[in-house]
């Protein structure tokens, strides 16, 4: 089951809400005592998290494979994406449930949202690897006001009387995500994919890369760009053009990777050239 976007937290009793957790995510299916895991893409990660592999009924779950900041304790994408990526084990990983699709033989699917927790609730016990996402009634406004003071990835929005369905995007589960922004100068474009190469200033004034802004820049505004930057080229190799950065944008990003990158940028509009 997917999730639609939307811009503003808000608060409506036909919903519950829940922390967005910034993690992979990850179906558990159990049938006959074998554990499979797989990913969104129905990639098959089993031998990536033997940690996860128990006994018990056969079950589907649904839910968010994470690595904890361990000074924080809130979930690290880039831990969890070397956790991802590593062929050992050196990274303790936490698998955040927050949805049942069969339980014991029972396909669960169809039954209302809630119905699904209770039997959740009933179906796993909390432990240090795997464990139940908490949820508030109604009150998303007051979820995401704390979700910004731990600067957390957002929240998710639930109606309580939805079914599981798949392969579409719907008002029946919606994300709100914690956003920062920032100005950054662009650089140049890459040649085949999409993309504009972001750089902000240093300390000194230098500017530095700070990573590829792929997403929400309408035809329009692409256009004219290409149509100022071809006046603005500085040289080129074989992936990217590169350009006078004499043009600014404001963007949108999840945060700041370690490295300095900005993970995710998402372009919000042009602002005036210098």
């Amino acid at each position: 089951m997917l999730l639609e976007q939307t811009d503003k937290p808000f608060s409506d009793g036909r919903y519950i809400f829940e922390p967005k957790i910034d993690g992979h995510r990850l179906i558990l299916s159990r049938r006959g005592g074998v554990t499979k895991l797989y990913t969104r893409h129905n990639n098959d990660v089993t031998e990536k998290y033997p940690e996860l592999i128990t006994d018990g009924p056969d079950i589907t779950l649904d839910g968010e494979l994470v690595v904890m900041d361990p000074d924080t304790g809130i979930p690290d994408f880039e831990l969890t994406m070397a956790r991802f990526q590593s062929k050992k084990s050196l990274l303790q990983v936490s698998y955040v449930v927050f949805d049942i699709l069969h339980f014991d033989g029972s396909d669960l699917r169809s039954l209302p949202l809630l119905e699904r927790k209770t039997i959740l609730d009933q179906a796993i016990e909390d432990t240090p690897v795997i464990s139940k996402i908490a949820h508030i009634d109604g009150r998303g406004e007051d979820l995401f006001d704390w979700v910004l003071e731990r600067k957390m990835e957002g929240i998710v929005a639930k109606r309580k009387d939805s079914v599981y369905a798949t392969g579409k995007r719907s008002d029946s589960w919606l994300k709100v995500i914690n956003y920062a922004y920032a100005d950054v100068f662009i650089g140049g474009w890459r040649k085949e994919e999409f993309g504009w190469l972001a750089y902000v200033p240093t300390k000194t004034g230098q500017l530095r890369p700070a990573g590829v802004i792929e997403f929400g820049v309408p035809p329009a505004h692409k256009q004219a760009f290409y149509d100022v930057a071809k006046e603005l080229i500085a040289g080129e190799d074989r992936e990217f053009v590169y350009v006078e950065p004499r043009i600014k944008a404001r963007v949108k990003f999840r945060n700041w990777t370690k490295s300095g990158n900005l993970r995710s940028p998402v372009f919000v509009d042009f602002l005036l050239a210098v």
